[in-house]
């Protein structure tokens, strides 16, 4: 499914969205009614209209629901809006379509920490198995240090093999969908996955003996 432009690349909102809630204000449901069928009908300006009513709103809650991260609450808000293309609907009145939104937002942010959290729980087993340590914690004996020096040392990696590391265990992609959307071969990206392995490896013993030294 193609999604709109409005979606792939966010705007920032304007007087726009203002104009249509004030217009919504003097016709009770009437901008409701044709916005959200102009969205199940997939129309493109509805979509742009709709990003910019809603983008600073969905995005102050999604900050609350994930706590103040803003960096999750952007994840979640890109795919809330995703959502919205996919299951859009007409609604009567602004309050139904809002606790529609909000629905959505609360999925997608549950989504995406689900998703942050398999992630951690995959990266401490590899890194367990790196340091031959016998124990593997389990998802509620998670090693938090653990994580806090894995996420130190992937924002030291290589951009490139950073957003590979993450593709690949975050978002569970295989080498092969890796090799074509990077336009190398799959044994150029097993390569660069086993290098970006290796330097987080070699980083988390320093930093282990280093703590054990001290």
């Amino acid at each position: 499914m193609t999604l709109p432009a409005a979606i792939v690349t966010p705007l920032t909102p304007t007087a726009a969205g203002l104009r249509m809630e004030k217009s919504a204000a003097t016709e009770p449901g009437a901008e409701i009614r044709r916005l959200t069928a102009a969205l199940a009908a997939g129309e493109e300006k509805a979509f742009r209209e709709f990003h910019v009513t809603y983008f600073d709103r969905l995005f102050r809650y999604l900050i609350v629901v994930t706590r103040g991260d803003e960096e999750a609450a952007r994840d979640a808000l890109q795919e809330t809006f995703t959502r919205v293309v996919r299951h859009a609907r007409q609604f009567e009145c602004e309050e139904k379509f809002w606790s529609w939104l909000t629905v959505l937002a609360r999925s997608a942010a549950a989504d995406a920490g689900r998703k942050q959290r398999s992630y951690w729980r995959l990266l401490s087993r590899y890194a367990m198995s790196w340091m031959s340590l016998q124990a593997v914690p389990s998802e509620g004996d998670t090693d938090e240090h653990l994580h806090t020096l894995l996420l130190e040392e992937l924002r030291e990696l290589d951009a490139d093999d950073r957003v590979l590391v993450e593709r690949k265990y975050l978002h569970g992609a295989s080498v092969r969908e890796l090799a074509i959307q990077s336009n190398l071969t799959e044994k150029a990206i097993e390569s660069r996955l086993s290098r970006a392995r290796r330097k987080l490896r070699e980083k988390l013993f320093e930093r282990l003996k280093h703590e054990e030294a001290n």
